[in-house]
């Protein structure tokens, strides 16, 4: 068996020797404008703790990371960007909802319920 690391699809081992791992598609994307992301804002418990959620950003790793800067400063929280999702400590969904939407971000709807 050949053993390689772990790709983004979970894959871990193959039985055939000349496997080889196809390279992601499209490399790193292109940030889209704020107008053309469709956002979606959610609150999930992480760790027992409420935290708001950002996903379905399309671009590079560094934009989200700024937009989630941007997110964490306006809402005077500590969060991170983790899987391609901005977190927020605590339920901030109106606020996020409300900032997003005022730079922009036209396509942002609240995802999931409560």
């Amino acid at each position: 068996m050949s053993k390689k690391k772990p790709d983004k699809s979970g894959f871990v081992y193959s039985t055939d020797p000349n496997f080889q791992f196809q390279p992601e598609e499209g490399g790193a994307a292109e940030t889209l404008p704020p107008a053309s992301q469709k956002l979606r804002v959610m609150l999930e418990k992480r760790g027992g703790k409420p935290t708001t959620v950002v996903f379905g950003f399309v671009g590079t790793p560094a934009d989200l990371e700024e937009l989630g800067k941007k997110l964490k400063g306006f809402c005077g929280t500590g969060g991170s960007v983790k899987d391609g999702e901005a977190l927020v400590q605590g339920d901030q969904r109106e606020k996020v909802i409300g900032w997003l939407l005022k730079n922009g971000y036209t396509g942002t709807k609240k995802s999931g319920g409560g």
